[in-house]
């Protein structure tokens, strides 16, 4: 990936992180899952058979500004 500027004010001091995604049976961080969120009968995301990709962010020192980026397949 090429160095990443902040689409807000241009800054270039930016800090890598991680969207943590906390809830039962989580891997740790959150994923992106692609097509509209449909809901199953208890209420949970419909992903059974969909492709998940990490999301990796990335925080602008200057403004604050998060940049998402879904960079890596996730199983």
């Amino acid at each position: 990936m090429t160095a990443i500027r902040c689409t807000q004010c241009d800054g270039t001091e930016i800090d890598s992180g991680f969207i943590e995604d906390a809830g039962e049976h989580s891997k740790g961080y959150a994923r992106w899952i692609p097509g509209p969120l449909k809901l199953g009968v208890f209420g949970g995301a419909k992903r059974f058979g969909k492709d998940r990709w990490r999301i990796d962010a990335y925080r602008c020192r200057k403004c604050g500004h998060l940049e998402l980026f879904a960079s890596e397949q996730a199983y």
